[in-house]
């Protein structure tokens, strides 16, 4: 919200001295944080002159100028040294300046720029030579000055309703030496998007009164006629069942003068809280709406049918609004229509902005004066959905005051018959009444057990009134009433803070205004806990092994597309096809929620690649939506301030989509980097088998591993890991060159993804009980030739089952495949440890152990022992 500081001193005794950057301070101790300052940016001399003599000039460029002579007052004016002057060396009250413009005559008054000024851009004004003369100085135009857009003509003041005498000061005049503050109003707080509201946090900082000229006490307002402009309110309020529109208020004005001008104060007010002069109708609805936060809207009387109605949109409804863009309705959008007798049409999205049916125009003579209050969620998702955020917009869904819209609608009406000319019609429109205020009890002892400040009763009634509240002393004892012996205050909330709906939030107020310096700086001692839970402390395993590996975590929006599907190769019938659609995405290419880790990570890599990495290992640890389970109703929506029960929670949670934690890993590249110690290693299908394989161990879980056949992996270098209970815990293996292809990864590389939460679901099966054995082990090696589609996995199960419990370890060591097997065979060689924990193994008692392993192999498998 731009500040004005000349606007606020209207409402608050604001001295003129004020230091700007310490105002800043004081606003942002209260919570209203500075943005910027927009102070005076023309410096040097600027001052009123008087057009004396204008001679036009052809050049030979084809351009013509004007050469001008203008009085510029005693202190400024100088001699001519001009070659073209009728006597050179003449003393004259003057100076001479080219202009390029041609919209003013000998006798007016316009800004003249002498030589030494600054203007904005840090354009410095010199005197120079130009078209054979000497141009002491520039005229200037509204652009130059930084007051506007217009660069076609210089500033004539007497058009602008100015008046002056030649060297007067143009910059105080021009209002050029203003400072207009910039503070950040959060979200719940839209009565500070309003000159009216930041007044009146300046007066209760200061403990000053403030003139509220929103304020009943001192506005007028119309009474309702039964002539007033017909209104129809159709809205039922389908969003939560709260009305679309429950306040309405119409006014008319008659016999405007269009040819009027908006008021150069009231432009420049404009200007300077960030908004652009149009007209004079349109340009004291939108100064009203800074002024007191109500938005307005002015109709054409002559171009209206017959009624305005509000209503909601039908499904597929078309309206252009005025930034001539036409909008496809949602049936939640609000909308202002006007009904005739041969039909009605759309002439505003409510409260976010209007059209052109009925805009005013250079021959409006007739307004009709809308002031609504409108549901803030309803103009929101309005707003967001039709991605047009306004002024109007951005104060309704923050919430206005329900009691303004007579008030700002007289405002409205009482300039445009000061500066229109017009006439206030006495028929009036309103629709609705006023809310039921909200009364909240507050314990005085809970607000210094919240804060930590000793507040008196009287401190605490004091700092409440300043925001507008009414307050009175409740306690058992109606002698102690209105006393600091009052333990409880009966506080009515005004109708502009519908943040306020319970004590904590006048808590809140009275630490916000009393002065956050007095909030003491205490270190809460941290309550003893029981350590991290086993499902926290499994996660962690996983994440250290992983970066412990050479990965690197990063996280990846979970937005995705059908596209990205097509680029996995899934099947048209694959269950990671059924995503759940967003109704509001942040962009329309990806309004889908992933059904896998690896359709977003992959964005990351190609990312990583695209800006010079070559060897690229990233994991992420993430949510994917399933629409699995999901109710075909939505679940119960409560308003703001309510605290549902465990059922009504219960019922909540369950109408989401159920969203399990997986684990995803990729590397493009080499594994092992090349160095002194040799080439290095490219990545293979076998790396992120071995990370998944780990990633069970780590956490005592028993995996079976078995080929699979599945997008987006290469189907020869796959395997599917599935846990003790049957569960599919994930996949690794190398992705399909197709797939590589289209997303632009490398060839051959490889990722892994699992399913954390059917992880988390096991039993450590680890056993730490027993003592170790301090004997030697025993190690004997045996290769077996097997089908070749036999898995490695299932093999060494049956040589561990066969070795007996002696057998500590069994490792994997070499695989063969070639012209000295038969075809369809494979060699897997395996290294057995063995241990006893009793005595020293001898090595017939090992080499025994191992031949008992390798007969249950042959029996089931009909593995050879390879010479």
């Amino acid at each position: 919200m731009r500040v004005p500081l000349n606007w606020l001193a209207d409402y608050v005794d604001l001295p003129a001295d004020t230091d700007p950057h310490a105002l800043a301070a004081e606003f942002a101790a209260i919570g209203l944080e500075e943005e910027d300052f927009y102070g005076p940016e023309v410096t040097g001399p600027l001052v009123v002159g008087r057009v004396l003599e204008i001679e036009k000039e052809e050049h030979s460029n084809g351009k013509t100028i004007s050469w001008c002579r203008l009085d510029v007052g005693p202190e400024h004016n100088e001699a001519a040294d001009d070659p073209k002057d009728p006597q050179p060396g003449e003393q004259r009250p003057s100076r001479g300046i080219v202009c390029g413009a041609h919209n003013f005559v000998a006798g007016d008054l316009v800004v003249v720029c002498l030589p030494g000024a600054v203007l904005p851009g840090d354009f410095r004004i010199a005197a120079r030579k130009t078209y054979g003369h000497t141009s002491d100085g520039m005229i200037c135009s509204a652009r130059e000055l930084g007051l506007g857009e217009d660069h076609d003509g210089i500033i004539v003041l007497t058009d602008l309703g100015l008046t002056g005498e030649p060297g007067d000061d143009a910059i105080a005049l021009l209002g050029l030496d203003q400072v207009t503050l910039d503070v950040n109003v959060t979200p719940d707080r839209g009565y500070q998007l309003s000159m009216r509201g930041i007044a009146r946090e300046y007066a209760q900082m200061k403990g000053q009164d403030f003139t509220d000229f929103g304020s009943t006490d001192v506005a007028e307002v119309n009474a309702p006629t039964a002539d007033g402009y017909p209104v129809v309110i159709e809205d039922v309020g389908p969003i939560d069942g709260v009305p679309g529109c429950d306040q309405f208020t119409t006014l008319q004005v008659t016999g405007l003068d269009p040819s009027r001008p908006t008021p150069f104060w009231m432009q420049r007010r404009l200007q300077q809280a960030g908004m652009r002069p149009i007209s004079l109708i349109v340009d004291v609805t939108n100064y009203v709406m800074l002024e007191l936060g109500q938005p307005l809207h002015a109709y054409d009387r002559a171009l209206l049918a017959h009624e305005i109605v509000v209503r909601r949109a039908e499904a597929g409804e078309k309206f252009t609004t005025l930034d001539d863009i036409e909008r496809t309705l949602h049936p939640e959008d609000l909308l202002i229509t006007d009904r005739g007798v041969t039909g009605s049409k759309i002439i505003g999205l409510a409260g976010v902005m209007g059209g052109a049916a009925v805009e005013v125009n250079g021959q409006t003579t007739e307004v009709v004066i809308e002031a609504a209050h409108f549901d803030p969620i309803s103009i929101a998702r309005t707003s967001r959905r039709h991605k047009l955020s306004s002024e109007a917009s951005r104060r309704f869904e923050r919430g206005v005051d329900p009691k303004l819209g007579p008030v700002a609608a007289r405002r409205c009406a009482d300039l445009l018959v000061e500066l229109g000319g017009g006439t206030l019609s006495p028929a009036t429109t309103r629709y609705g009444q006023d809310p039921e205020p909200t009364v909240i009890d507050l314990a005085v002892a809970r607000v210094g057990d919240v804060v930590g400040v000793d507040y008196s009763a009287d401190e605490v009634t004091t700092l409440l009134r300043g925001i507008g509240a009414e307050v009175e002393a409740k306690t058992a004892d109606a002698t102690t009433a209105g006393t600091t012996d009052a333990t409880t205050l009966t506080v009515t909330v005004p109708s502009w803070r519908s943040d306020i709906t319970a004590d904590i939030d006048l808590i809140e107020e009275v630490a916000r205004t009393g002065g956050y310096h007095r909030i003491p700086s205490v270190q809460p001692p941290a309550r003893a806990g029981r350590g991290l839970t086993e499902a926290q402390r499994t996660r962690r395993r996983v994440s250290n092994l992983l970066a412990s590996d050479g990965y690197t975590e990063v996280l990846s929006y979970p937005f995705t597309s059908v596209k990205r599907d097509d680029e996995f190769r899934l099947d048209a019938d694959d269950e990671r096809r059924k995503h759940l659609r967003l109704a509001n995405p942040m962009s329309e290419d990806l309004p889908l929620m992933r059904t896998t880790l690896l359709s977003t990570l992959v964005d990351t890599v190609v990312r990583n690649l695209g800006r010079g990495a070559k060897d690229v290992a990233l994991f992420e640890v993430g949510l994917v939506s399933t629409s699995a389970g999901l109710p075909t109703r939505p679940g119960p929506r409560h308003l703001p301030g309510y605290h549902p029960s465990e059922a009504e929670l219960a019922e909540v949670y369950g109408s989401v989509p159920k969203q399990p934690l997986h684990y995803a890993g990729v590397i493009a590249g080499n594994v092992e980097l090349p160095g002194v110690w040799g080439k290095g290693r490219r990545a293979e299908a076998t790396d992120v088998i071995d990370t998944v394989r780990r990633i069970a161990a780590v956490n005592g879980v028993d995996v079976t591993v078995v080929a699979d056949d599945i997008a987006p992996w290469h189907p020869g270098r796959l395997a599917k890991f599935v846990l003790a209970d049957g569960q599919l815990l994930g996949h690794a293996g190398e992705l399909h060159p197709k797939v590589c292809e289209n997303l632009g990864l490398p060839a051959r590389t490889v990722a892994f993804e699992i399913d954390g939460d059917a992880l988390l679901a096991q039993t450590d099966q680890r056993s730490w009980a027993g003592a170790l054995s301090t004997y030697p082990v025993s190690r004997q090696d045996v290769a077996l030739i097997v089908d070749a589609d036999l898995p490695a996995a299932t093999l060494a199960a049956t040589l561990e089952e066969g070795s007996g419990e002696e057998l500590e370890l069994l490792e994997t060591f070499d695989l063969y495949t070639g012209d000295q097997l038969p075809e369809g065979k494979k060699s897997l060689a395996f290294r057995m440890t063995f241990r006893a924990a009793d005595r020293t193994l001898k090595a017939d008692e090992a080499s025994a152990m191992r031949e008992a392993a390798t007969a249950l192999a042959a029996e089931r498998h009909g593995a050879q022992v390879r010479s």
